[in-house]
């Protein structure tokens, strides 16, 4: 739950640089306790990299969520159909990520693999319908397994689900290659004003 709350809070952090949240809603909006937030915020300002909740140092930020980024489980499947109208019809809750998420918001990267988080306690749901379309195994879709702080707060674009940026840049970052160039790009949009 640590990792849970150090992601939220730096999750949080990206997606309002400004600095325009107090140290209380980040709190509140991490969902822990004040006491631990506000000490984790303190180690952050030590390290150079916001000044009390603004963001200072957005690459350093990133990179230091990489290193201490939670193991990620997943699943992969091969579905028959066009992957996005398979997870868009399955009224089950989700957030698109990396690849497909990057095509919807910037048009950049050719969508070679669907990934998606899930809630934990959906994950038995998403496999069976996963199945009736599709097999089980290496292929186009992977189901990713999310703290459901990051489902609650994903974002809606043209009809579908989707991380908020910070995650979607940190999952860039994470996947390499290609994607690094998709993430970088996407920072120098987004954060003009903090780099």
């Amino acid at each position: 739950m640590k990792g849970e709350k150090r992601e939220r809070i730096l999750r949080i952090l990206l997606d309002n640089p400004e600095g325009n949240l107090t140290a209380y809603a980040i709190h509140v909006r991490a969902e822990c306790s004040q006491p631990w937030a506000l000490t984790y915020l303190k180690k952050l300002e030590r390290m150079n990299l916001i000044k009390n909740t603004k963001v200072i140092d957005v690459y350093n930020l990133y990179e230091y969520w990489l290193k201490i980024r939670s193991s990620i489980k997943y699943s992969e499947y091969h579905l028959k159909k066009e992957p996005l109208s398979i997870i868009k019809n399955s009224k089950l809750p989700y957030a698109l990520t990396t690849y497909q998420a990057d095509r919807i918001i910037h048009n950049y990267l050719f969508p070679t693999r669907t990934d998606f988080y899930i809630l934990r306690a959906d994950l038995d749901s998403w496999h069976r319908y996963l199945l009736s379309n599709g097999l089980v195994g290496k292929g186009n879709t992977r189901i990713l397994i999310a703290d459901p702080h990051l489902i609650k707060n994903s974002i809606r674009q043209r009809g579908y689900s989707l991380v908020s940026k910070s995650q979607l840049i940190c999952d860039l970052l994470m996947e390499g290659g290609i994607a690094i160039d998709a993430a970088n790009r996407l920072i120098r949009k987004w954060y003009s004003d903090f780099i």
